[in-house]
């Protein structure tokens, strides 16, 4: 077992960024094929050759004559009937037909099995094999053969099965004849047949039209299956099924080939006329067939790349025969996110096309090789063309260049291609060129060539991106009819793809696509990047003499084979400089752990070989400084220094073993480094991908991590071996450990011997790196590190990435373990936010951070609470004897013991008994105080909060607290501010446990569970607390705080009370250091209790946080407590005050407006109430605070008048725009008009509600501007306004008042404005109720308005609105109807002296019946009813004989008035009767029944 020690998280954090800048690297090395074949045009020698004296690039693994039945019918044909041949890989069997039979055997053994349908009567024409669509016919019908006749399509069902034991998938196969699945063709012949992954079938006829075969389950009235024309309209249609073919003379081009891009949904097809056609299938693959572009003059068109400039050594093809079309095939984006097809032409040349219109030149690929492949198609655009390869194989070839030493120069340079085959990066070709024999040419990239040793310059930029191909000839009888790749196994095929189908470079395979092709595109990626994880490449060439199998060695393949025998070492040597140390160091590593995927396995000679190679230094060379080779750059050519350059000091540079190590580690961890360990599944109907109500899996299966987690394991075990047997640099001095202090932290010292341990295990090949020019030994340089430290540098980081793949492997196991067990059902009580977390949290991050480490400790609690739970009959030391094995960096000796005693609280939660269950917590809670660094306090506290025993809940908290800060950093404000913050955030942890058992007590549903806690257990949910218990617990958790020493925790215990609303409880169980922290958090640390009790202590500038709001909140309520309402309301005085500059949490203006209301009320109270500190004061202070209060109410409450007016406003100004466009009556300058003012209007609602203003700047700001002369009349009042001798202002203001109220509603608005300013601000000085102008100005607008036939207004309107501003009293009405009336000057026309006058009436006659009614104790209004009726001489006593004499002598007088009127007695005459009855009925008792309202 691993010792737990050996892991440090801080070496496998650096080791993590050396692999995410490899990967990074090798990520960049990938050149899409567009930028490579750019990259070309520039390059002298497209074409190189395999090293001679090396192992084969491709061997014929085994050659195979086809079926004796075959020969034997296609040979009783004579030769003269129809026969078609092919592959196909998905169920690994060839085809051949024979007329109207059609064979089917394995291609990859021979089995003795050769399947024969002949079904059909007539000859087959084309073949092709479909994926079966869902739910039409029975599982066991995978497939569907399609033959195709001239007289009909048939559809064949084929069943696939494996043998028993599983050890061959492709065993058994079936055909199924479908006779309800037959179509006519309707005289068609179908020349070519091809399907998609999503089981669509298309067929192309001599009628130079595509076909679409449908098939359904027949459950509807269409039939079971039918033929469809794609490409032709309903005339052409009718045409082809009236006429027959014989009858047509024509000219038809004929398709004779068409592919389907399953990745890109598209259809290419070429005629025999060469041709080209592209289809769009849909945006999923299941659309319409759309046409998109066509090419004919394909030939004709001029060399992209190649036209211009021809390549030095190649030949120029002869031209005198015109190539023709021999294959095309469909790119995957893996190759190219920009070329999308490629044509194999007869004479060896490739050409490249591309469907999108935008400009693919080189130069612009860098930023749009991250963009998704479904792109629109538009075109079909030659884009670059490839030459074709040289005559002869690789018999005249020489590396890097092209020789044509062996032909002569008349004779015929041209290739002659018969068939092509193109597929993943690899071109296989038949040559029949004369006078050669017919040969294979297998054209693939060259990886050599691309590798460049450490610290070297290497080529060009230019040339490193050009595509360089080997090319390998093989020898082949007879001619070359089809070619496929063998589909690796699908196990194999469902790894890799499930390692590599969500990352953005490697993203392979649609959702359609089966996983064994989605494989094969992976290794158009290259060899190098993924030689670890695919085995070797295996295709089968099917030639007319039979079948021949071949297999591709990958470089670390022919890296094994010159170890299997014995090559000499300059072989070695030789690979080592063609692929660079650091990738060749890498092979090394991979045959020396036995990682690779071989048929054969890498025997343990091989292996030791592979090992000495790795630590070899002549081969991997040793680590150095950069550009050592360089050292005396500084000195001049004649050996003199030069003093004006800068010398830049020299980096280490590492060896080939440790690029080697860190390229298989990046290799190894690039499918899931920096991906999702987990994602969140949701349905397909939901439309968030990230939404919380889907279920949270594994995102690789398990058989993926297993052999991950086999090849990592594989390369630490390997490297772990060497350590312990000191083999080589890093054995011997990783081996050393402590001794020499330089693996992990310490300075790098080895001590006088040092540099004797270097010489003893390199020899006289370090002596190289001890002179630094060979010209002159006597004057070394001084270099920063010496070759010791230069090694046991490389060696520390070489065990850090060591470290990291031991880690990596627990993370595998750890994941494989919590998939065993169901991760779904795992994190099903996990929160919101732990989801998200988990769905967040990177493989990377999983490995190296601390946030991983504990998230997989959440996982480990949740697995352990699961296994041993309830439920469950597993035990912690089953489950942790797994985990120590697998994963110990994760789980370590001291969670052993904490999940041992949480097996007590299990015990506790299912016992019964009071007692028993108090004992077993206790004791929990007695052995988690020995180990509180280990424990999972968010779980296990938990635990203890269902069991109720909250001294666990509080104690254990505070012990982690004090272990994690154990010198007391968090209260030490001298040292470093990061240090005593990052003490202050763990501690800070620690209370959120105590914090979060108070916020469950209290029930507030709105807090969330804290991470890390589990799942409500059984004992919680069926203990439901009552207010009385929860009441208790909460005390008892106060009370268990406040007696701790920990001034902080009290603190946070105080805010969590606060932000929990259990104010009451703070108040009355908090400490004694309650008061001051509330003081604290208002004032700051000083402690003034004098500044308190003055109001301008603190300083109304002062900007107080949000959190301190609350507390001013709190310490006013406190204060109200404590009866000291003096100190309550100046605090409710601040708070009322109170501003920010940012504008956040700034009260609103009612909220302003009721803190003042409190204060109010609160000085009220003090200066009933002497309390301890106002009592300290004079009673004129505290009268003084209530006036000032109460004037900072009134202003405030015209504020928000002010404000409610202005919104008013606003809203009238919105609505008046809108209408006005709809009906375009304004123009536009009008328009804009009213928007600048509603604009100018939000912004003063904006300002209003941000801050409490003075009524001056009220007044002049807002009130007057906006023209609120109500207010402003408020105002003038509230502030007893006499600035001017004869009230000018205030009179001006109320004949704007009355105006504006004319404006808006007319008399009766202006009435009613009256009633309700005047009846404020009366009784009061006469000049803030100037009845005389305000008398005047109504009646004239009254007259005015009812001589216009504006309005119909009343008689007794104006006089009842004065009497209702006075509130009720008559006299000065009536006083001033008077005035107005004796005023010959002001009254000079009779109408208006008229209108007065019954106005006087009116006040008369409410006077009358306001005295009655007061005697009466009745209402003026029953009173009126009275009068109405018949007084008896007893109410008639009851008036006032003074009043009585008043209202009499006024209405004889009045009377006299009115017949002084220069008007005809008919407009007069009814006041004039009116005054009479008036007199009449309070001189005589019994006329009152004939009073009456005129």
């Amino acid at each position: 077992m691993l010792r737990e020690e050996e892991i440090a998280l801080r070496d496998v954090t650096s080791a993590g960024i050396a692999v995410s800048d490899r990967i990074s690297r090798d990520v960049a090395a990938n050149l899409d094929l567009e930028e490579a074949l750019e990259a070309s045009r520039y390059a002298s020698h497209p074409y190189t050759t395999h090293p001679k004296e090396w192992p084969p690039l491709v061997e014929v693994v085994d050659n195979r004559e086809l079926p004796s039945i075959l020969i034997e019918r296609y040979n009783a044909a004579g030769g003269e009937g129809t026969a078609l041949c092919g592959i196909f890989p998905e169920i690994r069997r060839a085809w051949a037909s024979v007329d109207n039979s059609v064979f089917l055997w394995r291609f990859d053994k021979w089995d003795a099995q050769c399947y024969e349908y002949n079904g059909e009567e007539q000859a087959i024409c084309a073949v092709g094999l479909a994926k079966c669509k869902p739910g039409v016919f029975l599982e066991a019908i995978q497939y569907l053969l399609v033959l195709a006749t001239p007289v009909e399509l048939v559809l064949v069902g084929v069943c696939c099965s494996g043998r028993p034991d599983g050890t061959d998938p492709y065993a058994e196969v079936a055909l199924q004849p479908l006779p309800e699945y037959v179509v006519s063709s309707d005289g068609v012949t179908a020349t070519s047949v091809t399907c998609t992954d999503k089981g669509r079938i298309f067929f192309s006829g001599r009628d130079g039209h595509i076909y679409e075969l449908l098939y359904t389950t027949g459950s509807t009235w269409h039939k079971r299956c039918r033929k469809v024309c794609l490409t032709a309209g309903l005339g052409s249609a009718i045409s082809r099924w009236v006429i027959p073919d014989v009858f047509r003379f024509a000219a038809v081009d004929p398709i004779v080939e068409m592919v389907v891009d399953d990745e890109r949904y598209l259809l290419y097809t070429r005629t025999e006329e060469m041709k080209l056609q592209v289809f769009e299938l849909g945006f999923n693959g299941d659309g319409p067939l759309k046409k998109v572009a066509e090419e004919k003059n394909l030939i004709n068109q001029k060399d992209t790349n190649f036209g211009s400039r021809q390549s030095t050594g190649t030949r120029v093809p002869n031209r005198s025969a015109k190539a023709s079309i021999v294959c095309m095939a469909p790119l995957s984006s893996l190759e190219s996110k920009w070329l999308h097809l490629v044509v194999i032409l007869s004479d060896g040349r490739r050409m490249y096309f591309s469907t999108g219109s935008s400009s693919v030149s080189g130069g612009s690929l860098a930023g749009l090789g991250g963009l998704s492949n479904r792109h629109k198609p538009s075109c079909l655009k030659l884009v670059s063309t490839r030459p074709s390869p040289p005559l002869g194989g690789s018999g005249g070839l020489g590396f890097g260049s092209v020789s044509l030493a062996t032909r002569s120069q008349n004779e015929d340079l041209a290739l002659k291609v018969e068939t092509a085959y193109n597929s993943a990066g690899t071109l296989i070709i038949s040559d029949s060129s004369p006078p050669t024999v017919s040969s294979l040419l297998v054209i693939r990239k060259d990886y050599s060539a691309q590798a460049s040793p450490p610290g070297s310059l290497g080529t060009s930029l230019r040339g490193s991106r050009a595509l360089r191909e080997t090319l390998s000839s093989l020898p082949l009888e007879g001619r070359m009819l089809f070619v496929a790749d063998v589909l690796p196994l699908p196990d194999t095929a469902s790894t890799v793809q499930s390692l590599y189908s969500e990352l953005a470079l490697y993203g392979i395979g649609s959702s359609s696509e089966s996983c064994e092709k989605a494989a094969v595109k992976l290794w158009s990626r290259g060899d190098l990047s993924i030689q670890h994880i695919l085995p070797r490449r295996r295709v089968v060439v099917f030639s007319t003499i039979g079948m021949m199998e071949l297999i591709f060695n990958r470089p670390v393949d022919i890296l094994r084979i010159l170890f299997q025998s014995n090559s000499p070492r300059s072989l070695l040597e030789e690979f080592f400089v063609r692929f660079g140390a650091g990738e060749a160091a890498g092979m090394c590593l991979m045959l020396a752990s036995k990682m690779i995927d071989a048929e054969n396995l890498v025997g343990n000679a091989v292996a030791e070989r592979a090992a000495e190679a790795f630590e070899d230094p002549r081969l991997v060379g040793m680590p150095q400084l950069e550009g050592s080779s360089a050292l005396s750059n500084t000195r001049t050519a004649a050996g003199g220094f030069s003093m004006g350059q800068v010398v830049q000091e020299a980096e280490p540079v590492f060896s080939g073993a440790y690029e080697g190590l860190c390229l298989c580690a990046a290799r190894l961890l690039f499918p899931v480094w920096e991906l999702p360990v987990m994602v969140n599944k949701v349905d397909s109907d939901s439309s968030d991908p990230n939404s919380s109500n889907g279920v949270v899996v594994c995102r690789l299966p398990v058989r993926a991590m297993q052999v991950l987690e086999t090849k990592i394991r594989s390369l630490e075990i390997f490297l772990r071996s060497r350590k312990n047997q000191r083999r080589g640099l890093y054995g011997y001095v990783a081996g050393l450990g402590d001794v020499t202090g330089s693996i992990l932290y310490g300075s790098t010292d080895l001590g006088s011997g040092g540099n004797s341990m270097i010489r003893n295990l390199f020899g006289a090949y370090s002596r190289n790196l001890q002179i630094a020019d060979d010209g002159a030994p006597n004057k070394r340089q001084r270099l920063p590190y010496a070759p010791a430290e230069l090694a046991a540098m490389e060696v520390r980081a070489m065990e850090c990435v060591r470290q990291l793949l031991l880690r990596s492997s627990e993370a595998l196991f750890l994941l494989h373990l919590l998939c065993q067990h169901h991760v779904t059902r795992l994190v099903q009580g996990f929160d919101a936010n732990l989801r998200q977390a988990l769905t967040q949290m990177t493989f990377h991050q999983l490995v190296c951070s601390e946030e991983g480490d504990k998230l997989a400790t959440r996982l480990i609690s949740t697995l352990m609470e699961y296994y041993t739970g309830p439920d469950s009959s597993g035990t912690v030391n089953d489950l942790s004897a797994r985990l120590r094995e697998g994963c110990p960096s994760f789980y370590k000796e001291s969670d052993h013991k904490f999940y041992l005693a949480v097996e007590y609280l299990d015990r506790a939660a299912l016992s019964s008994d009071p007692e028993e269950k108090d004992g077993l917590a206790r004791e929990a809670f007695n052995f988690l105080s020995r180990v509180p660094e280990s424990a999972d306090l968010h779980a296990v506290c938990k635990r203890f909060e269902d069991l109720r025993f909250y001294e666990a809940v509080v104690r254990l908290p505070l012990q982690k607290a004090q272990v994690l800060d154990p010198t007391g950093d968090a209260f030490n404000e001298q040292i470093d501010a990061g240090i005593r913050e990052r003490m202050l955030a763990q501690r800070e942890q620690c209370y959120e446990i105590v914090a979060g058992a108070l916020r469950r007590l209290k029930g507030d549903s709105s807090s969330q569970r804290e991470f890390g806690s589990p799942v409500q257990h059984k004992a919680a949910a069926s203990s439901v607390l009552d207010f009385s218990s929860r009441k208790k617990y909460t005390r008892q958790i106060i009370q268990l705080a406040v007696q701790s020493p920990d001034r902080l925790f009290h603190e946070y215990i105080y805010r969590t009370m606060i932000n929990l609303g259990l104010d009451n409880e703070l108040l009355e169980y908090g400490g004694t250091d309650l008061v001051p922290f509330l003081q604290t958090a208002v004032h700051g640390p000083r402690d003034e209790a004098v500044s308190e009790m003055m109001p301008s202590a603190p300083s109304l500038g002062v900007l107080p946080s949000s959190d301190q709001i609350r507390y001013l909140d709190l310490l006013a309520r406190y204060y109200v407590l404590k009866r000291q309402h003096y100190l309550a309301a100046h605090v409710l005085l601040k708070l009322a005050e109170r501003r920010f500059v940012d504008g956040r949490n700034t009260p609103s203006l009612e909220e302003r407006c009721q803190y003042l209301s409190n204060a109010v009320l609160q000085a009220k109270n003090a200066s009933n109430v002497k309390d301890v500190v106002s009592s300290a004061g004079d009673d004129n202070h505290d009268s003084g605070l209530l006036d000032l209060l109460e004037g900072k109410l009134a202003v405030a409450q015209f504020q928000l008048k002010i404000k409610e007016q202005l919104e008013v406003m606003a809203s009238k100004l919105k609505a008046s725009d809108g209408t006005s466009e709809s009906g375009q009556s304004e123009d536009h300058s009008r328009r804009q008009e009213k928007s600048n003012l509603v604009g100018t209007i939000s912004e003063k609602i904006k300002l209003l509600s941000s801050d409490l203003m003075s009524i001056t700047q009220l007044y002049n700001e807002y009130a007057v501007p906006f023209e609120l002369w109500e207010i402003c009349l408020e105002m003038l009042y509230f502030a007893s306004y006499s600035g001017d001798a004869d009230s000018s202002i205030v009179r001006e203001t109320w004949a704007r008042l009355i105006d504006q109220a004319l404006t808006r509603g007319g008399i009766a608005e202006a009435c009613s404005v009256l009633k309700r300013v005047g009846s404020h601000v009366y009784p009061g000085d006469g000049d803030v109720l100037p009845l005389e102008t305000l008398c005047l100005h109504l009646e004239k607008a009254a007259m005015s308005r009812l001589a216009s036939g504006v309005e119909l207004v009343g008689d007794e309107d104006v006089a009842r609105a004065l009497l209702a501003a006075c509130k009720g009293a008559v006299e000065p009405v009536l006083n001033t109807y008077n005035q107005l009336l004796s005023n010959g000057a002001i009254l000079t026309s009779p109408l208006l002296r008229l209108r007065l006058l019954r106005s006087v009436l009116t006040v008369l006659r409410e006077w009358s019946m306001s005295v009655v009614a007061q005697k009466m104790g009745t209402s003026a209004v029953g009173a009126s009813l009275i009068i109405g009726g018949v007084f008896s001489p007893e109410q008639t006593t009851m008036m006032n004989q003074g009043v009585r004499d008043k209202i009499t002598s006024a209405a004889n007088r009045y009377m006299t008035e009115v017949r002084r009127l220069p008007l005809p007695q008919s407009q007069t005459e009814a006041v004039y009767r009116g005054f009479r009855e008036l007199e009449e009925s309070l001189l005589s008792p019994f006329s009152f029944e004939r009073f009456t309202y005129q």
